[in-house]
């Protein structure tokens, strides 16, 4: 269809236009405050319905209705609690909305087949007077693609709605930029279902004990009900992949400095790009969680303009209305969130190329723990494990001066998996221990660390590192290496590589795998890996 642009600043009826439009089934992207909205009369089943189709949406998801003022919610609820009159003494008109008990008057296409309805009063003078001029309730989600991060300039809505609806108005940029704080009035202790510029400290002032819910800063429980719009598990979404990365400016810059793909970019804070080697896209300023919001959505599109496939975004505080802005991002990247100093396991069978692998590591910036080392230090001399592994492998096993005889322990130790696993059950508890307490030595100083674990999944070590890493080799590969390595014959090593685990093992577990084959890759394998 054709979309009629109607601009209030050059001409008086455009309001009208927009109203008489509404009145007759029509759909109007209006501005607001917050973002900007595409509106339906909330009463008319059919008109909502063509919402849904413009956007793409999914009829589940509720619609917040709007009002011009606070007398008529109470034609669109079955009842109004104290609380509510407070909240809208105070906040209304303005970026919140109330989530109510709904009167049958409100189609279950508006509230998303829910027994409830989301209400709030706009602050934006466009916004108002349209709403007054069509005598109607309002329903108005963001004015974009389903999924797609909201509009809050004219611009944005009229590349994602030409063409789609009857009228766009123009009504320049929003103020706020992120969407309504969403609160639910129904329980018996209010809950915010979606962050926004009205905080929950904020209401507490006004109406005391606020509950947030789970769902602001985590995925939406596989087959739960959306109570309110933004709560699907991707939403706000441009068509890069995002990543989140937590940690300090300096973490991030390391972490970004070892990123070398094609079309990789940065979402970062106002004056940091400087530090940063890729391309970078500001959302505001890193300690103004208002300057963050009012740019978020906006910064969101022009990662797509500049044809970034992967961005990597610093993390905002989570306070105040850095919750909201947080909200928004979280779920624009699915929830994908990176350590700038993770703990990464590093495991393989012997003779993989693990030890090379972690040299690699080392090389661009991480540390490593290396759990060999640790074990022979556990197993030192005069050591109460030492004491304990002689008890169950043999006292000979410590020689007259009171060290360790290896060669004699291995032998008996890898003879056969019992007795391998006899040896893991002393010397694990500890080695686990100390891996951990210097791994995290090395995060706290602001660099990735690398445990490099043999028995990393045998151990349980895995469970205590951001993501695992192994290394596979042919078996003649290996043996040659084995062999090469310790100085021993070839029955020797095939039993040390017998008491470990198939390829398959490993593989299963990790989360990333190095193919150690002839001819070597290592490099660009490693490249794919988010350290």
């Amino acid at each position: 269809m054709e979309t009629l642009i109607l601009t209030p600043r050059t001409d008086p009826e455009a309001t009208a236009k927009a109203a008489e439009i509404l009145k007759n089934g029509g759909l109007v992207a209006i501005p607001t405050e917050t973002v900007y909205g595409l509106a339906a009369n909330a009463l008319d089943a059919e008109a909502v319905s063509k919402i849904y189709r413009a956007k793409g949406r999914p009829s589940d998801n509720p619609l917040i209705v709007h009002i011009s003022r606070f007398e008529e919610l109470e034609t669109l609820v079955s009842r109004v609690p104290e609380n509510a009159k407070l909240l809208a003494e105070r906040f209304w008109p303005g970026p919140l909305t109330m989530v109510l008990p709904k009167k049958d008057i409100v189609p279950d296409v508006t509230s998303g087949g829910l027994d409830t309805v989301a209400v709030r009063c706009p602050e934006n003078a466009v916004a108002n007077e349209v709403i007054r001029l069509a005598g109607v309730p309002l329903a108005a989600p963001s004015a974009n693609i389903s999924g797609l991060p909201s509009p809050t300039d004219f611009e944005a809505v009229y590349d994602d709605m030409n063409g789609r609806i009857d009228a766009i108005i123009d009504g320049g940029a929003c103020v706020v930029g992120v969407e309504s704080t969403v609160v639910t009035l129904c329980g018996d202790v209010p809950r915010v279902l979606r962050p926004g510029a009205v905080t929950p400290e904020m209401m507490e002032e006004v109406i005391g004990r606020v509950e947030t819910d789970e769902s602001a800063l985590h995925p939406l429980e596989d087959g739960a009900s959306a109570a309110s719009p933004g709560m699907k598990y991707k939403h706000y979404s441009p068509n890069a992949d995002i990543f989140v990365i937590r940690g300090t400016l300096p973490e991030f810059v390391r972490f970004v400095s070892r990123r070398t793909g094609e079309n990789e970019g940065v979402l970062c804070f106002e004056g940091e790009e400087k530090y940063l080697p890729l391309g970078c896209v500001t959302m505001g300023k890193a300690n103004d969680s208002l300057s963050q919001a009012e740019r978020l959505f906006g910064a969101l599109r022009e990662l797509d303009s500049r044809g970034f496939k992967r961005v990597y975004a610093r993390s905002p505080s989570e306070d105040g209305v850095g919750l909201a802005v947080c909200n928004r991002l979280y779920r624009s990247a699915a929830f994908r969130f990176l350590k700038a100093s993770p703990i990464i396991g590093l495991t393989g069978q012997t003779g993989a190329g693990k030890s090379t692998v972690a040299k690699l590591l080392e090389l661009d910036g991480c540390e490593t723990v290396d759990c060999d080392k640790i074990a022979r230090t556990v197993l030192s001399d005069g050591s109460p494990i030492l004491e304990e592994t002689a008890k169950v492998f043999g006292a000979d096993i410590i020689a007259p001066d009171g060290t360790l005889k290896r060669q004699l322990l291995a032998q008996r130790a890898f003879s056969s998996r019992v007795n391998a696993a006899k040896l893991d059950a002393i010397t694990h508890p500890e080695i686990i221990r100390r891996a951990l307490s210097q791994a995290k030595a090395i995060t706290k100083r602001g660099f990735p660390a690398v445990i490099d674990a043999p028995l990393l999944f045998e151990s349980g070590l895995d469970e205590f590192c951001d993501f695992s890493v192994t290394v596979v080799a042919p078996v003649k590969v290996r043996l040659r290496r084995v062999m090469r390595r310790d100085g021993i014959e070839e029955g020797a090593a095939r039993a040390r590589m017998r008491v470990q685990q198939e390829d398959e093992y490993y593989v299963s577990r990790a989360q990333y795998v190095i193919r150690n084959y002839e001819p070597y890759d290592l490099e660009s394998q490693l490249s794919g890996i988010p350290y």
